[in-house]
């Protein structure tokens, strides 16, 4: 029984010792989340890191939350940071997460929404700070740390003043090839690229006298062929431009989450380069730098840009822009960048298929359009000025309310694309604003000339409102939302559309962003007043028509067409056209939407020298004016005879 028993043991034992060695793999990184509980006044975060390895503790009180430690190879950082920019200050508890990266010595904080980046990533360093264990309990306190966890294994529900963690010093290199190891699996991206791999590879390249450029190719990695792999050109314009050294580093990164933050609807390529010169900032290079993406067939109705990361305008929030790059398509599976500053550099896949098709051909037909509509609006505001003073007309202000609005509308619209291209951003805010004004006022006054006419049918006997009325509700009346919506800021601004048949060249004009907030105040503004114009104009056509059909002139040939014809044009009913683009029709709406819209000034000026050519072929009688504002002299009438 005894032997027996021994034997047992020793079993266990053994047992014990391969677990134990089968769990002696470093644990890479450290991912601890909570919820700050805090004052609602003003916040800070305070950041204190030096190099080492040592500890990392994040303690929180009422109005602080704290960072400490040294476990970072490279990175050191000491700030206070005001959170009132992420919208803490009339919260009391807000949720956060701290991640360390120690093969990138990247430490980043996401609190309030944003991804703070603490300390950029880097390549492998000699040694790296891991295995980070739970130190001693902290006091209990009314503000602190509540429900922190250690990659989601929760740890305690009460308040902490601080967590502690302590670390231990390993060969980055052996903990490198470890992960290499978890990765030995190629997952599959039909967008961006198809290998995992944790480390970073630096090259530093020594720009000695007489350095005729030089390139620098990311190693290979498992998964990919080598000619696949990234390859920057340094020029020599590089060497002129470094004053302090002479030595430049090119950083290669695959698959980095904290890349991956920082833009919406789209998704950047799994190869990330970071190209420096230690304690310079170049930019504005004669030469530009030349990189070498490679990657997977990406579909041609998903645009591509070169972009890099704007370190210097917010250097805790990834801010990718197109500034200083510009792209090259070598292939279906090649895209050149070419980049006048030094930053970390990928390419941006916009993911949603939304290019508009053939956008040269409506960028051509809404630019004459527009041309001709302005000279028509100036020629009908002059033929009203004319009438109006041989005419008491009630109607002609408002045609000319219409007309000024329109005028200005087509005049915006057709210079919008030079200015955004001339201007840049700070300009077309106030050209954005303006042409987003001069659309509102058109629908209005063209649902003023909806109501003016249903006033003239239906309420014969009361008297119209005068001009100053309609001028109020015409002109001042658009500008409320559009002064709202500057105020709250980042609306208006330079609007990138996308052609499907060469998308690296964006039309670029001066409109509302293409941001969440500012496509819902497009909803809000615009689609909604659209709405509301088309459904009342129609219905008002059709009771114009069934009120005053019976009259003998209307019965002539072409007088009833016209005369909806030309209330169609005072009504924009036409931008009801907007609403049916879709299914196998859609390009042909899109087209008669554009014809119509765009030469809607000049289709008002036939309609009003035509109706003026029918009244005096008519002799002065009515019946060219039974879609005018005569159309109360001719209820009058039939309210007589009745």
């Amino acid at each position: 029984m005894e032997p027996r028993l021994t034997a047992d043991l020793r079993a266990a034992l053994v047992f014990i010792l391969l677990l134990s060695a089968g769990s002696s793999d470093n644990d890479l990184d450290l991912r601890f989340c909570g919820t700050w509980r805090h004052d609602s006044g003003a916040l800070s975060l305070n950041v204190n890191l030096s190099t080492g390895c040592s500890e990392i503790s994040i303690s929180a009180g009422r109005s602080s939350l704290s960072i400490d430690g040294q476990i970072t190879a490279r990175c050191s950082r000491s700030e206070v940071i005001p959170l009132k920019q992420l919208g803490l200050d009339s919260q009391e508890e807000t949720p956060f997460c701290l991640h360390w990266e120690p093969l990138l010595d990247q430490l980043k904080l996401q609190v309030g929404g944003k991804n703070l980046s603490l300390c950029w990533p880097s390549s492998v360093q000699g040694h790296c700070c891991t295995d980070l264990s739970d130190g001693p309990n902290a006091p209990e306190a009314n503000y602190g740390i509540i429900n922190g966890t250690i990659k989601n294994d929760f740890i305690t529900n009460k308040t902490r003043e601080a967590y502690k963690f302590i670390a231990a010093s390993i060969d980055c290199k052996t903990l490198c090839d470890q992960k290499i190891q978890e990765y030995t699996q190629v997952n599959v991206d039909p967008a961006v690229g198809n290998v995992q791999h944790p480390c970073a590879h630096s090259s530093e390249v020594d720009m000695k006298e007489g350095f005729r450029g030089r390139n620098v190719t990311a190693p290979a990695t498992k998964g990919r062929p080598a000619e696949s792999s990234t390859t920057v050109h340094l020029p020599p314009a590089l060497k002129t431009a470094a004053k302090k050294t002479s030595k430049v580093v090119c950083t290669f990164f695959n698959k980095i989450s904290l890349f991956q933050e920082g833009h919406k609807g789209n998704r950047l390529f799994n190869d990330v380069v970071g190209i420096t010169v230690e304690n310079e900032v170049i930019a504005n290079l004669s030469e530009p730098i030349r990189i070498d993406f490679h990657h997977d067939v990406i579909p041609q109705h998903y645009s591509k840009k070169c972009v890099s990361w704007d370190t210097r305008k917010d250097p805790l929030l990834v801010n990718w822009l197109v500034d200083g790059c510009e792209t090259r398509e070598k292939g279906a599976k090649h895209t050149e960048c070419l980049c006048n500053h030094l930053t970390y550099f990928s390419v941006l896949v916009q993911m949603e298929p939304r290019p508009v098709r053939h956008l040269l051909a409506l960028t051509t037909i809404t630019s004459l359009g527009c041309a001709v509509s302005v000279i028509s609006c100036v020629a009908v505001f002059i033929f009203l000025c004319r009438k109006s003073r041989r005419s008491k007309e009630q109607s002609i202000p408002i045609h000319m309310g219409l007309v000024v609005s329109l005028g200005l509308l087509n005049l915006l619209f057709f210079f919008t694309g030079v200015l955004a291209n001339v201007g840049g951003e700070s300009l077309c805010v106030w050209v954005g604003a303006s042409l987003h004004y001069t659309l509102l006022s058109s629908f209005t006054w063209m649902g003023v000339e909806v109501f003016h006419t249903f006033w003239m049918v239906y309420m014969v006997f009361s008297p119209s409102p005068k001009a100053c009325v309609w001028n109020l509700v015409g002109f001042a009346l658009p500008a409320l939302p559009v002064i709202i919506l500057a105020a709250v800021g980042d609306i208006y601004g330079v609007r990138e559309v996308v052609p499907s048949d060469d998308v690296y060249n964006p039309y670029l004009m001066c409109w509302m962003k293409d941001t969440p907030k500012a496509l819902l105040a497009h909803y809000f503004t615009n689609m909604t007043a659209l709405a509301v114009l088309v459904i009342s104009g129609l219905v008002m056509l059709f009771l114009v028509y069934r009120k005053i059909r019976i009259r003998d002139e209307w019965r002539q040939n072409g007088v009833a067409f016209l005369s909806i014809w030309g209330l169609s044009c005072l009504f924009g009913t036409s931008w009801g056209l907007t609403f049916l683009d879709f299914g196998p029709f859609s390009d042909f709406i899109l087209f008669l939407s554009c014809i119509l819209n765009a030469f809607q000034g000049f289709f008002l000026m036939l309609r009003f020298y035509m109706l003026d050519w029918m009244r005096k072929q008519a002799g002065g009688s009515t019946l060219g004016s039974t879609s005018t504002g005569s159309t109360r002299q001719h209820m009058l009438q039939a309210q007589e005879k009745s």
